[in-house]
């Protein structure tokens, strides 16, 4: 995956694609499939985006895995798909799971209907609201109405203010911080749909997947069908700007000359690719730079030991984590060394002290914090610890979402854009960001067969389903 200069594609036919995470990926493979020429421009050093993996220092050598954590459902119909196109789906490797709660001051199982009836801190009565909340989350089928509903009046409305301020309203800080009380209900729906979307047989079994080798393994492979397509993927381009020319558009970046090329897709989040496109009309460029994005603070830790048998542990009580994700719950600790994984995510805007403070001190901090959780951790447990930061993770969810999300097909003749902030009603998983480059690049071919109905369409492109 070289940066060196090369000649560049012809301008009249090829596509330059900016981003090299999965949707920029995903966006290349369907275009290349079409028959255009594409270019990928990653700024990195590997392929990849958020779904990239990276090494950490075991005793014995490195241990690769996924930066930030990542599963398959059953339901992933279109990323199994993808995994199957590349000759991966049948090596997935299912496991049942389970589910834990920490109340702040013990930890118990949250697995089964059961088991959700009789969390701590909640009354009975609380207890069977919560259970109504989530089977109205299940049997909502279109939620575009939710969107127009404050999160925290329609969770008040199914769950009352008492489980809403023990239960729900901690998960929601967690998530989104202090951007929670301007979220819409379809937020919570769509956690709801993708959590029970997880079991098998109603609310009984919870079952995941995961590629062995981890995401390593799926964007080798992906790679290797972009370069038997004949895409040219480079890495180490971070790309300066996006520019029209008489001849097509021009796309500048760090590693060499310019590319030209007959169209451009850009697919970082829409106030990046506003600073990146010349000549965005002024309520484009207003729109795109007006959506906020919650980011991710996130420790990877090797343990010589297991912590619980929970894949996922939800935190109700007061900790410097959203939660911590065992990731050897699901996946065999021969695959990591020996060792056991595991994720504490911290959710936080890219203003916040968290995205600020030195690595040492948020690991202090976080393993802190998993202490309380589990108190025989000792130092000895930990092998190594490493911490990822993501500035822009996910669109916060505000009222009337759909309604802000920008079109694929710009102002800018031959400049798209297909950006997380076209999935709608989303957890931001990369199920959802596979569905999302594929609808992308059909638009984009619709939009080369008929310019003229990609420009009568501007306004309404991006909000299709």
């Amino acid at each position: 995956m070289s940066s060196t200069r090369r000649p560049e594609p012809d301008p009249a036919a090829g596509v330059a694609v900016v981003g090299g995470g999965m949707l920029g990926l995903v966006v290349a493979l369907r275009l290349a499939q079409a028959g255009r020429a594409v270019t990928v421009l990653e700024a990195g050093s590997r392929i990849g985006g958020l779904a990239a993996p990276w090494e950490l220092d075991g005793a014995h050598g490195p241990v690769t895995w996924d930066r930030f954590y990542h599963v398959t459902l059953a339901s992933d119909g279109e990323l199994r798909a993808l995994l199957a196109e590349v000759g991966l789906e049948g090596l997935v490797r299912w496991r049942t799971t389970r589910t834990g709660y920490w109340d702040g001051h013990r930890l118990v199982s949250a697995s089964t209907p059961a088991e959700l009836m009789r969390l701590p801190g909640l009354s009975p009565w609380a207890r069977a609201r919560l259970g109504a909340t989530l089977l109205a989350g299940m049997r909502i089928r279109d939620p575009a109405a939710l969107e127009r509903i404050p999160v925290r009046r329609w969770l008040e409305r199914w769950s009352g203010p008492t489980a809403f301020a023990r239960f729900w309203r901690p998960l929601l800080e967690a998530k989104l911080g202090s951007s929670w009380p301007d979220a819409n209900a379809a937020f919570i729906w769509a956690t709801i749909r993708r959590l029970t979307a997880a079991r098998r047989a109603g609310l009984r079994r919870e079952e995941l997947g995961y590629v062995p080798g981890g995401y390593a393994t799926v964007l080798r492979a992906l790679e290797d069908r972009l370069r038997r397509l004949g895409v040219d993927v480079r890495t180490g381009s971070a790309v300066t700007r996006v520019a029209t020319t008489p001849d097509g558009v021009r796309v500048h970046h760090a590693a060499g000359a310019p590319v030209g090329a007959g169209a451009v897709v850009v697919t970082t989040t829409p106030g990046r690719a506003a600073a990146l496109v010349d000549g965005l009309s002024p309520d484009e460029r207003r729109a795109w730079t007006a959506i906020r994005y919650q980011g991710v603070v996130c420790a990877s830790l090797l343990l010589r030991r297991p912590l619980s048998p929970y894949y996922l542990t939800y935190l109700v009580g007061e900790t410097p984590v959203t939660a911590v994700v065992e990731m050897t719950a699901l996946v065999d600790p021969a695959e990591l060394g020996g060792y056991h994984l595991v994720y504490l995510p911290r959710y936080a805007s890219a203003d916040e002290e968290v995205f600020t403070a030195g690595d040492a001190e948020l690991i202090d901090r976080f393993l802190g914090g998993l202490r309380r959780i589990h108190p025989a951790l000792t130092p000895a447990d930990v092998v190594t610890a490493r911490i990822a930061r993501a500035a822009e993770v996910f669109p916060i969810p505000v009222l009337g979402a759909s309604e802000r999300i920008p079109p694929v097909v710009t102002s800018v003749p031959g400049v798209y854009l297909a950006t997380s902030a076209q999935i709608r009603h989303g957890t931001l998983n990369v199920n959802e960001t596979v569905i999302a480059a594929q609808r992308a690049a059909a638009e984009i071919l619709a939009a080369e067969r008929d310019p003229g109905r990609s420009v009568a369409g501007l306004g309404r492109l991006g909000s299709r389903r």
